[in-house]
């Protein structure tokens, strides 16, 4: 457990050392004392970086997928005497336990950092076992930040803890995890006028997909000594945090034009931002001298089978010393992002100015920094630091290996050297992305004869088949394409028409495409090409093949109509035709016996296939399918053509065909009805238009009234005849012409003709949207309300609703509107849900005797027919936050006033209270009653090991209050209390 004679704060130590953290707190808690008096005030930057067990390989008997290895980093102002620096630290772990209960982290290295000679960076490396799988933030509390930092607390910040985390995921299933590392320092400069750049460097030596989000810098108030025992320390945002940029913290802040990203003509007020996919952080531009702080989030994401999962996150404060300077920023020139084949060799020149103008310092020499992941094994060497021109050289020579879905980032800074002043830096990120080498070499070739119809792929051996985990993927289309991946387009891109077949282990060199055991159709060239993919978390892909293709001679059965004849829910028709085979099967001759089968299912997902008709007459080809429930149902329809070959029962199946469904949608906003289709057919439907036919419900005739264009699995039209006419019913059938885009010779495959059912639809308005007015409640009469009743402290609350009828969306009808549905949630992400409806035509509802009024609503209109209007505007109202603490209660027992809670409060999710006595010695402490109801007993007493009460007299509090809104807003309440019995 945590204790203060644990605590390092100043030189004193035992008895004098304990007295002077517990001084320290209660002055702290009434806001009379200088806490920074006591404490470090040295801190600029830190981070937490994790790795898996490394001691042994996964698989190995001594590994430990659950034992976690950190490094804590700290950067500290040098200028601070050395007495007060933290050489061990605390560490809180994420599951409920911290040090020192396994002993303080020590301090293991200290040492300047290269850009400054005013900062140290310190090192704390330590490790922790888990005891199960699970999510963990592990967090440091820093005794304190340095000053006066200018958006923190109005640069008060010598009073402010230091606070970072890191989360990880322990999950068998993701394998072992490295928490990104961030390889450049987060101390940095800037002047004023100019734009400040600055990159972390990040790097996942996983390969995991990395995000970056700005954050405000965050604080634990009470720091390590508050926690009294607790090992789950609740950060908060720093008092009174501004961004550097806002006019409070640098308010001289103007952008200066820039060309680089954001690009910026200049003028506007100062940005500050973060590049989500590089971590570039620009600001353009300081305005005023000053230290600022700032913090970011390095998201790790894992692509997994199931998609991309956040498996941990990097919190990091830097800071940013900001000066006027004569002194002008530096300028690089790096290579255009680029993409290579794994084992090329990458060769980038990098060069750099140092400008100069008329009263500024005169150029400078330069010196190139590096970050990478990849550094070693890529090189980087200075050939000249100028002036007036400094170069440099990349090389890295890239293998399999490296091929991932995500480039590799290297980080170039580039920093002059003034004869007088602060140096300033320039730098920039180069993308590099490594694929895979196309496979080489792929044959297709039929298979053997007197079987079904087969093709053999072959190839070359894959050079990069050695990564473990690598796959081939198979893809296939019918007829030649005209595809030509350019130097890195990785994959086959959609809509080439080209379908995966099959997936095998890269250093595979064959494949025998069948069809799944149904054979290729005759009559058909098949086309294929290859691909490696490569194992996740890095991922990544080779270039495609050049294609191979095969072609098959003959010409299996065919279905060419599923054609809807009839609609009735029990005497619904189908005719169905399909055409002969022709000769050969495969390459060699096919005889009888022989038969057509056919068989149907339901719906347009083939499934379960039933058998309605068989023949053994090759000439039969049409089949009438009846007492079918086409009215409410769509059929897919499958024929199979069976005979012997060799001997050997063979059967072919054809691509399974469905019938044409037609569905009709009224808008009544705009008098007009939405037909649309939809069928899963083997042939071709959009090269001829659909033709639409309508009929009213009155009876007559079906009339051609348009023509639409079809797509591969249905199409749309709306029908928007003026002469259509509300509350009446219209009945629409659509017929499509397709084709068979393989046989263009054959002229009785050009022109199939199929009809859908019949559908009825009736046209209707709509109600129009009620307008809902905004719910308001006063938060500050809720302070002056009388003290709530001895023994029912709950608060109750009306949320009265009120709303108009609308006018929108165009074309609505606010006509025979009968009724109001009521709708609310509890919070603003989740979707209102039906709670009630007014009993007739009334335009207000009360929601009474809620312990919580944090809500939103929506209302919606009911007409007399039952139609339903959109939803109104949603309006949400939130809970008050306020919270007041008696200054005396009286514990004696005569139930009036016995005990301490809020005299006022507004829904209260949870509530952690501590009473401290007048030397600082905590006497009570409780987080169970959202309300306290603090008897006035004590947790140990005040000097023993028994549960007595308090003396009468004064004691100090501090209330940490979350409130039960919809931000779950977090606030302190400090005070006294006097108890008198």
């Amino acid at each position: 457990m945590l204790n203060f004679s644990s605590l390092r704060v100043g030189q004193p130590s035992g008895r004098g050392q304990q007295l002077v953290a517990l001084w320290s707190l209660l002055l702290l808690l009434l806001g009379l004392g200088r806490p920074e008096a006591a404490h470090a005030t040295h801190i600029r930057a830190g981070d937490i970086q994790a790795r898996v067990d490394t001691t042994a390989p996964p698989g190995d008997p001594r590994y430990n997928p659950r034992r976690i290895f950190f490094r804590l980093t700290v950067y500290t102002d040098s200028k601070t005497p050395s007495g007060v620096l933290e050489k061990e630290v605390h560490i809180f772990f994420g599951d409920g336990t911290c040090t020192p209960e396994n002993g303080l982290i020590p301090r293991s290295t200290d040492k300047p950092i290269p850009i400054s000679d005013d900062t140290d960076i310190n090192y704390f490396y330590f490790e922790h076992v888990y005891p199960s799988n699970g999510k963990f933030t592990i967090s440091y509390i820093g005794e304190n930040r340095n000053a006066p930092i200018r958006n923190i607390d109005g640069g008060n910040s010598i009073s402010v803890k230091f606070y970072v985390s890191t989360t990880i995921t322990i999950d068998p299933a993701l394998g072992a995890n490295h928490s990104p590392v961030l390889k450049a320092p987060p101390v940095d400069r800037g002047a004023i006028g100019q734009v400040f750049l600055h990159n972390p460097g990040a790097f996942d030596a996983d390969g995991d997909s990395l995000s970056f989000h700005l954050r405000e810098c965050q604080d634990v108030p009470l720091g390590v000594p508050g926690l009294s025992g607790s090992c789950l320390p609740v950060p908060q945002v720093v008092k009174n945090f501004q961004y550097p940029n806002a006019k409070s913290s640098s308010p001289n802040g103007k952008q200066v034009p820039y060309t680089g990203n954001p690009p910026s003509n200049g003028g506007g007020d100062a940005i500050f931002v973060q590049d989500r996919r590089t971590g570039q952080i620009t600001w353009n531009a300081p305005g005023d001298a000053g230290i600022y702080n700032v913090a970011f989030v390095v998201e790790e994401w894992r692509r997994t089978g199931r998609g991309a999962t956040k498996i941990g996150e990097v919190i990091r404060d830097m800071q940013i010393i900001v000066k006027a300077s004569t002194n002008l920023r530096p300028a690089i020139k790096i290579p255009n992002d680029t993409c290579v084949i794994a084992g090329a060799t990458v060769i980038g020149n990098v060069t750099a100015t140092d400008p100069t103008a008329p009263g500024f310092d005169p150029p400078s020499p330069l010196t190139f920094t590096v970050f990478s992941g990849i550094l070693p094994p890529a090189t980087f060497k200075q050939t000249l630091t100028g002036p007036p021109l400094a170069k440099g050289q990349f090389v890295w020579t890239t293998d399999c290996n490296n091929v991932a879905s995500e480039p590799y980032q290297v980080l170039f800074r580039v920093q002059d050297k003034p004869a007088t002043g602060d140096p300033l830096i320039d730098e920039r990120v180069w993308r590099i992305t490594v694929v895979g080498p196309p496979p080489q070499n792929l044959q297709a070739a039929a298979g053997p004869t007197g079987t079904i119809n087969s093709a053999l792929l072959t190839w070359d051996r894959y050079i990069c088949q050695t990564k473990p985990g690598t796959k081939m993927l198979i893809y296939r289309k019918e007829g030649p394409s005209t595809f030509n991946p350019g130097p890195c387009d990785t994959g086959i891109p959609a809509g080439l028409g080209y379908q995966q077949i099959g997936s095998i282990s890269a250093d595979l060199q064959s494949f025998k495409d069948d069809n799944g055991g149904n054979g290729l159709q005759r009559g058909k060239t098949y086309c294929y090409r290859i691909y490696a993919v490569f194992p996740l978390p890095a991922g990544g892909a080779s270039i495609a093949s050049k294609e191979a293709c095969v072609s098959f001679d003959g010409r299996d059965a065919l279905l060419t109509n599923v054609d809807v004849d009839q609609t009735s829910t029990t005497a619904g028709q189908i005719t169905v035709r399909w055409t002969r085979p022709v000769a050969p099967l495969v390459q060699g001759p096919f005889v009888p016996p022989y038969s057509y089968r056919l068989s149907r299912t339901e719906g347009l997902t083939p499934g379960s296939f039933t058998v309605v008709y068989t023949t053994a007459t090759l000439t039969d080809t049409v089949f009438v399918d009846q007492k079918l429930n086409t009215q409410d149902k769509q059929y897919t329809y499958k024929l199979e053509f069976l005979a012997k070959v060799k001997g050997q029962d063979y059967a072919t199946v054809t691509p399974t065909a469905s019938s044409v469904r037609v569905t009709g949608t009224p808008r009544g906003l705009t008098k007009s009805i939405v037909v649309s289709w939809t069928y899963n057919v083997p042939w071709d439907n959009s090269p001829a238009p659909t033709r639409i036919f309508r009929r009213p419900d009155t009876g007559g005739a079906f009339v051609e009234i348009a023509t639409a264009p079809s797509a591969a699995n249905g199409g749309t039209y709306t029908d928007a005849d003026p002469s259509l006419q509300f509350d009446r019913t219209y009945c629409y059938y659509v017929q499509t012409e397709g084709r068979y885009s393989n046989y263009p010779d054959l002229l009785f495959l050009q022109k199939l003709l199929n009809k859908s059912q019949q559908q009825c639809v009736p046209l209707t308005s709509e109600p129009c949207a009620p307008v809902l007015r905004p719910v308001t409640i006063n938060c500050d009469s809720l302070g002056r309300l009388p003290i709530f009743p001895e023994k029912d402290r709950a608060q109750s609350y009306d949320n009265r609703l009120s709303w108009t009828l609308g006018d929108t969306p165009a074309g609505c009808s606010n006509k025979n509107i009968r009724y109001f549905r009521i709708f609310s949630s509890t919070n603003e992400t989740d979707e209102p849900v039906l709670r009630d409806s007014t009993r007739g035509l009334e335009f207000s509802y009360v929601f009474r005797n809620l312990t919580n009024n944090a809500a939103c609503y929506q209302v919606q209109a009911v007409d007399a027919a039952g139609r339903r209007s959109p939803k109104s505007n949603k309006v949400c109202v939130d809970a008050c936050q306020v919270f007041i603490l008696p200054n005396i209660f009286t514990p004696n027992g005569d139930k009036a006033n016995d005990k301490f809670r809020p005299k006022v409060s507004s829904p209260v999710k949870h509530v952690r209270f501590q009473a401290f006595n007048r030397w600082g010695v905590k006497v009570y402490e409780g987080d169970q009653d959202p309300l306290i109801n603090w008897d006035g007993g004590g947790l140990r007493g005040e000097s023993s090991n028994s549960t007595v009460n308090v003396s009468d007299g004064v004691y100090y509090y501090l209330a940490e209050v979350e409130f039960d809104d919809f931000k779950h807003t977090r606030r302190t309440y400090k005070g006294w209390v006097e108890i008198v019995r």
